[in-house]
């Protein structure tokens, strides 16, 4: 990877809210909230109310793919060597603070202590190998479709009492 696609891909990744990771035996990618920290990514998973992120812990690369914050496109896909922050080292003690503090909708009393024995915190960190930047030709797959959910519509939306009646509802 050259400086500039070092670059790209490090302020991509600040910016950005989410990584997009093509897991293992996963047919589409993932969305994982995220965390840079000097030179690479980190992501959470697995434990109570923590994101799914299936077979990343054991995953030795994954393809990463980051989004334009203000346009939603893809802007960079690059390659990422996994391996595992290990809890009570001295990266666990510099990462997961931050983790915690990026982390939102959670109660942060015993946080960290439930993510050592219940959770896995991944680093991610560049190979140098970009798939896809800015100008190039884009990949084999053109959207992400949604993971697919057993949530339904309950039925029809509810009558509001009150409303005046349009001419097309009549």
């Amino acid at each position: 990877m050259d400086d500039v696609d070092a670059a790209l891909v490090e302020e991509a990744a600040k910016k950005s809210g989410l990584l997009w990771l093509a897991l293992p035996d996963l047919p589409q990618p993932r969305a994982a909230w995220h965390l840079w920290h000097d030179g690479a990514a980190y992501v959470l998973t697995g434990g109570e109310g923590e994101q799914p992120l299936p077979g990343l812990p054991e995953a030795d690369r994954v393809r990463v793919t980051v989004r334009s914050k203000d346009k939603g496109g893809r802007l960079v896909t690059w390659e990422a060597a996994c391996s595992q922050v290990e809890p009570g080292s001295e990266l666990w003690d510099a990462v997961t603070p931050l983790l915690a503090k990026e982390r939102l909708n959670a109660s942060h009393e015993g946080l960290v202590e439930r993510w050592a024995e219940q959770s896995y915190v991944i680093r991610l960190a560049p190979t140098g190998t970009v798939f896809e930047a800015p100008g190039g030709q884009p990949d084999d797959y053109a959207a992400v479709r949604p993971v697919p959910t057993p949530a339904t519509t309950a039925g029809p939306p509810p009558r509001l009492l009150g409303r005046k009646r349009r001419r097309a509802d009549r």
